[in-house]
């Protein structure tokens, strides 16, 4: 005899047996899941204001030092490092070339070039190796077996026990060099450590691109500007001389010259022809070589040559404006006559005196239909310099013109008498003492010249 079906229920089989396990009841409700949604975010929006204040700091720097000197430091604080190197390598071998460290004294930074090239991370990378477009990690440098021993020693010797290294590169700017930071004790960067120091080097890639083609440029510019004037001074008993010149990013129109005229006389000249850029450099050069021409017809008579000057500058370049001065110097008898047109007037440093020559008021050169001023002459004492100079050294220190004039005149009589023997010295301690930060700095526009002449 068969078993009863039961009564079928609707949705329910009653073939199927009903379980009689009861489910513990829920104690914990799990959170929202908006809840680590907003955690990550607020960890993007951490990362993204970091980078973005990093390449403001990077977006804010002009020079070319400045900005590999803020990428370091920079990526030390993404990676988590403490001491690190650039190198700066052009893949087109056109510079410029830089080495830079940070936390690295120079003889640190001369232990770490004496590994070889290819058995470094920062090798491997300015040699755009295909493993290193991601960087490259060595997180226990001194636990690989197959370490070069140079390397060894110099990381032992230095203190390192990891290091990671990034290529400099993109695909406009091509290879510019690679960066490398060491810790201090085995470790390597996280995921998002990387992802963020990447993304930074490829920004800071493209701006140093930018900053390395200006450089060139500058480059390019000065060394015109180097083969428009005199490449040696002259040798004339009883006389030395010394120059400093430095042209602006733009390129300008200030020029010296020192020739020497017949009975072992001497012409000194300075100049600068208004304007910037090609066409203020090749006026200079066509100024320059025509005062030249005139000083050996008559360079007895600085009025006369400045007045030819005047002539062919109103006839050839009318629109052009120029300053300049011209002084014929007799070494053997210290004697020296000069004129000059709308020109700074020379400075005397001696044991005795320091002061500027007095010297007449007069237009520049094109301004006037016909220029002419008196000369002015005086006599140089045994051991004494004089300085011919352009306004730009004026111009770069950022102050008045009367309080310009002060500072040049203090600089000079600071020079200590130990130096005042040497042309050279005493042109170098004056640009020292007028303009602090260097000749270099790119928020100029000026050009700087300075002629000295000591006479025995």
């Amino acid at each position: 005899m068969s078993a009863p079906h039961l009564p079928k229920v609707a949705g329910i089989d009653p073939e199927v047996p009903v379980s009689t396990h009861t489910p513990a009841p829920l104690t914990e409700v799990p959170g929202p899941p908006g809840a680590f949604i907003q955690d990550r975010l607020a960890g993007w929006v951490s990362d993204l204001t970091t980078l973005h204040e990093l390449t403001e700091r990077l977006a804010g720097t002009s020079t070319l030092d400045s900005a590999l000197d803020e990428l370091l430091q920079a990526g030390a604080a993404l990676v988590g490092a403490r001491r690190g190197l650039l190198v700066l390598e052009p893949a087109n071998g056109e510079g410029p070339f830089a080495a830079r460290g940070l936390g690295l004294t120079h003889a640190e930074l001369g232990h770490l070039e004496t590994v070889p090239r290819a058995a470094t991370a920062l090798g491997r990378a300015l040699d755009g190796l295909p493993d290193t477009a991601d960087g490259i990690a060595n997180p226990d440098l001194l636990g690989e077996q197959d370490l070069d021993p140079r390397h060894r020693d110099v990381a032992t010797r230095l203190g390192y026990a990891a290091s990671y290294a990034l290529p400099l590169a993109s695909e406009a700017a091509g290879r510019l060099g690679a960066a490398l930071w060491l810790y201090d004790e085995p470790a390597e960067p996280a995921q998002k450590q990387r992802h963020l120091a990447g993304l930074y080097a490829r920004y800071a890639t493209e701006h140093l691109a930018r900053l390395v083609e200006l450089e060139r440029a500058r480059a390019d510019v000065a060394a015109v500007a180097e083969e428009l004037l005199p490449r040696r001074l002259p040798r004339i008993p009883g006389v030395q001389l010394a120059a400093r010149h430095r042209t602006g990013p733009r390129g300008g129109g200030d020029w010296y010259d020192a020739l020497p005229l017949p009975d072992r006389t001497l012409g000194l000249a300075v100049g600068s022809v208004g304007g910037s850029g090609p066409s203020a450099m090749a006026a200079m050069g066509r100024l320059r070589a025509s005062l030249r021409a005139y000083a050996v017809m008559e360079g007895e008579d600085p009025v006369a040559v400045l007045s030819d000057l005047e002539l062919l500058l109103r006839l050839t370049e009318p629109a052009r404006t120029a300053t300049a001065l011209f002084a014929y110097c007799e070494p053997a008898a210290r004697k020296v006559v000069l004129a000059g047109a709308g020109h700074t007037p020379p400075l005397i440093l001696g044991d005795r005196r320091c002061e500027y020559v007095e010297t007449t008021l007069s237009a520049p050169l094109g301004m006037l239909a016909c220029w002419e001023a008196p000369s002015v002459e005086f006599s140089p004492a045994p051991g004494e310099t004089v300085l011919l100079y352009t306004d730009g050294l004026l111009r770069r220190t950022g102050d008045a013109m009367d309080r310009a004039f002060a500072r040049l005149h203090s600089a000079a009589a600071s020079v200590p008498k130990a130096d005042r023997h040497d042309p050279a010295a005493v042109a170098d301690r004056v640009l020292r003492t007028m303009l602090p930060d260097g000749l270099d700095r790119s928020d100029s526009t000026e050009d700087v010249v300075i002629l000295a002449a000591r006479f025995d």
